[in-house]
């Protein structure tokens, strides 16, 4: 995504940050050269009516700078958090459309660094660049124009040096720092995913002793990441010497010039404060740039991360036809609709199949039962059916419409999936339940449960349906994950319930009895579950041939 394009929702709001920022810059500079030549003018102790223009301009400029700064600082972080809300929403949409087929080249802890640090430098990149870049051209092209007018040497010389400052100093400092700036955010974002995959597997780590060699590996990228700052800072260094010479030279260079324009009458003698201090003033303004600079290249690393994921392939097809897209939404809510799927081959990863010739219907209101080992593709399988990947070859259609002219959320209303890692949040047990039916009352979150073999359990607690279930659910035990994971798909409107080892971690007997008690639950609703286990009663059983899984996704 290209800056102009970012910058474009807010660019009413910038161009006011744009102006006040001119304004008080503009005043302050003014403050130091109006200043200047009243001192020098006072020297000569001329009558105080000749100063009051000059007095009262010093005190509109010390105010309006203060005032105008606060509106610089108002506007332009107003445009900014804007404009990284719709970033970050937009990113979010995308990853969502994403995911899972979409995101298996990704790690989840590099993708929430990039939905949070990288999406942050937006912020930089408008707050500390953008805007005091367009400011210190303005305010630099006035003070040019207003020191050569009257000392014109002087005037071209301080161009020079806030070209110096402005442009060739960042330009010498990307083409030192660009190897080091486009590895800072891969770095850390390598940094995040080690620290984040320690601390999930530390206890299985530390009981295989294996904890120190994954310190050492992240000490190493740490060392690599801190390398890589050092030099960053360094060429920022090099970066502020270079400018404060300029800035530098560019008082002197006024100060001569000045003083043969006064010894050669071209210039009144109390005018030469003005044109030796101004040069100050501005490079107060100009002097970040270098550092501005250096924040735009580690912006725009981040702003390629965030790239990655607005152009990572789609996994779906292209988007339904609209007479076709309609078409669902005409059945009424309660409708089941019949599933078909007919000579399907699919698969997680170019060129690598998963599924190949699946051949399935899930009648309206029936009880089916996928079954096969390990890696036969019955994950893939649901996947398809929820619309997470679309087939390569076949079709598969609910009530003679095929599924890739419908949309996938739309699809995900009427399909309903339980899958084998369900996530839990970490809040209470009635808030995981209620992402299910936001509106549900605390009567109906119990029945849920009641289904789900929880309710007994659920009544022994202290907060009751307020528990607390921590991070991923670990406050809760296997089980108890899945079978609240069951009762929020229970509580949702899907007509058809997909079902991917609802019965793991538990006993036989439990595993028989919740599976009556789900049946019971889901009523006129279809049931697709994928299990493992054999002798189920109630269900038509459908096996899986072993196809080769993609790699770094299981087929099964």
């Amino acid at each position: 995504m290209s800056t102009f394009r970012l910058l474009r929702p807010a660019a009413g709001r910038l161009g006011l940050a744009l102006l006040a920022g001119a304004g008080a810059a503009g005043a302050a500079v003014a403050l130091t050269a109006v200043s200047a030549w009243l001192i020098s003018r006072a020297a000569l102790q001329p009558p105080v009516l000749h100063l009051m223009v000059a007095i009262v301009t010093v005190r509109a400029c010390g105010l309006s700078r203060g005032v105008l700064r606060y509106l610089e600082r108002l506007f332009g972080h107003d445009a900014a958090f804007r404009i990284l809300a719709d970033v970050r929403v937009r990113l979010f949409e995308r990853l969502e459309l994403l995911a899972p087929a979409g995101l298996a080249d990704f790690r989840r802890a590099d993708l929430a660094r990039r939905l949070a640090s990288d999406v942050d430098a937006v912020l930089d990149l408008i707050t500390r660049v953008v805007l005091p870049y367009a400011v210190a051209v303005v305010v630099g092209l006035g003070s040019v124009l207003v020191v050569g007018a009257l000392a014109p040497a002087a005037g071209l010389v301080l161009a020079l040096a806030l070209l110096v400052a402005g442009a060739g100093v960042p330009l010498l400092q990307r083409a030192a720092a660009r190897r080091a700036d486009g590895r800072l955010a891969p770095l850390r974002g390598d940094l995040h995913h080690g620290v984040v995959d320690l601390l999930h597997g530390l206890p299985d780590l530390i009981a295989y002793g294996a904890a120190r060699d994954r310190l050492d590996r992240l000490a190493v990228v740490d060392a690599r990441l801190t390398a890589a700052s050092r030099r960053s800072a360094a060429t920022a260094g090099v970066g502020a010497a270079v400018t404060a010479l300029a800035g530098g030279m560019s008082v002197l260079a006024g100060l001569v010039a000045g003083g043969f324009a006064v010894r050669s009458g071209d210039l009144h003698g109390e005018l030469l404060a003005l044109v030796v201090l101004t040069p100050l003033a501005v490079f107060e303004i100009a002097g970040p740039l270098p550092v501005a600079a250096q924040h735009h290249a580690a912006a725009r690393a981040s702003l390629r991360r965030l790239a990655e994921i607005w152009t990572a392939p789609d996994p779906l097809g292209p988007a339904p036809r609209p007479a076709l897209t309609a078409a669902p939404a005409q059945r009424s809510q309660p409708a089941v609709p019949e599933i078909r799927v007919e000579g399907v081959t699919a698969g997680w990863a170019d060129g690598r199949t998963a599924v190949s010739g699946v051949d399935l219907v899930l009648p309206a209101g029936g009880r089916v039962a996928l079954t096969g080992p390990s890696g036969s593709g019955k994950s893939t399988v649901a996947a398809l059916l929820v619309r997470f990947l679309d087939p390569r070859a076949g079709r598969i259609t609910m009530d003679g419409v095929d599924l890739r002219d419908i949309p996938a959320d739309r699809v995900r209303e009427v399909v309903g999936y339980l899958p084998e890692d369900a996530y839990l949040f970490d809040t209470t047990i009635a808030a995981n339940l209620r992402i299910a039916r936001p509106g549900a009352t605390d009567a109906r979150l119990r029945e849920a449960l009641a289904a789900a073999r929880l309710l007994d359990w659920a009544g022994t607690l202290p907060d009751g349906l307020e528990t607390l279930v921590g991070e991923h659910g670990m406050a809760l035990s296997g089980g108890q994950r899945r079978r609240l994971a069951l009762a929020r798909l229970l509580l949702s409107d899907a007509r058809v319930l997909i079902l991917d080892e609802p019965t793991e971690h538990l006993d036989e007997a439990m595993a028989a009895a919740l599976t009556r008690d789900l049946l019971a639950a889901a009523g006129e609703r279809t049931v697709l579950l994928i299990t493992h286990r054999t002798g189920l009663d109630g269900f038509r059983r459908v096996p899986v041939t072993v196809t080769r899984p993609a790699p770094g996704r299981p087929a099964g």
